[in-house]
């Protein structure tokens, strides 16, 4: 019988010291899995993951990248265990699997890692595709969204040390949240999680735990994602892109507030004061 993927958690044996005293226990930690994606039996990528939403992440990851336009150019899926890890096994149709033939990009990298392994300065600054949606949402929307992030993040109650991406729109609340060691793997098991849905992005907010880098915003573009709202701050890379791709980015989004960085024009707000 073949093994299945591993837990994503694993009960680790530590020592604790707080202030004068030391005890002994177990913690949940989160599992890191070496992960292939590969096509028609070619390793394209070797990602360090969380073990799970599997099916997703394939599916997420190859729209990500451009690998795949849609979820039907691939033919085939099977997540295969081996001693080493999983393996991601993707046939493609003629016309995906040629193009990435003519591309031949390698990555191996960390679960931290967007860009590791790329050919070329130009392949790592790729141009983003254009958001055009003119959804508009207001302040009490942006709370409300990430009011319901923490109690959707079940691995991340466990382990507290893992990433999460969520959608959400008014009208249905959160739809959908994935998490992953990697918080661009979490975003690429969202992107396939809503893929799979044929859920439109549109009209919603793409929901961050991390910080904003630039390949989260190129990823969250090629989903077509209009509002990126994240816990941490964003690079000045990103919100380079974010203004020329037309992304709305927010970031240091509490519960008291949020700061936009970038196409304010999609949230419904009140005068502005500058501050310094």
């Amino acid at each position: 019988m073949q093994p299945g993927p591993p837990s994503p958690t694993h009960g680790a044996d530590r020592l604790i010291w707080r202030g004068n005293g030391v005890a002994s226990g177990p913690r949940n930690i989160p599992e890191e899995t070496p992960v292939a994606l590969t096509y028609n039996r070619s390793t394209h990528a070797v990602m360090l993951a969380s073990p799970t939403d599997l099916e997703d992440f394939a599916i997420g990851f190859s729209l990500s990248e451009g690998i795949i336009q849609t979820v039907a150019d691939i033919e085939s899926l099977d997540i295969v265990t081996v001693a080493q890890g999983i393996e991601l096994r993707m046939d493609l149709a003629r016309p995906r699997l040629d193009a990435l033939t003519r591309r031949q990009r390698r990555l191996a990298g960390p679960s931290g890692c967007g860009l590791c392994g790329l050919d070329s300065l130009a392949a790592a600054m790729r141009p983003a595709p254009a958001v055009t949606s003119r959804a508009r949402f207001s302040p009490a929307d942006i709370q409300a969204a990430m009011a319901t992030m923490p109690a959707a993040q079940r691995l991340n109650q466990l382990t507290h040390a893992v990433h999460a991406a969520a959608f959400w729109t008014p009208a249905l609340g959160l739809i959908a949240l994935r998490e992953d060691v990697g918080r661009h793997n979490a975003l690429d098991k969202l992107a396939g999680a809503l893929a799979r849905g044929a859920i439109a992005v549109g009209d919603g907010l793409l929901l961050l735990s991390s910080r904003v880098s630039v390949e989260m915003v190129q990823k969250a573009a090629t989903l077509g994602a209009a509002v990126i709202v994240a816990v941490s701050a964003p690079t000045a890379l990103a919100v380079r892109l974010a203004n020329q791709s037309g992304v709305t980015l927010i970031g240091i989004a509490r519960q008291d507030g949020f700061e936009v960085f970038s196409h304010p024009q999609r949230l419904m707000i009140g005068s502005v004061q500058h501050v310094v």
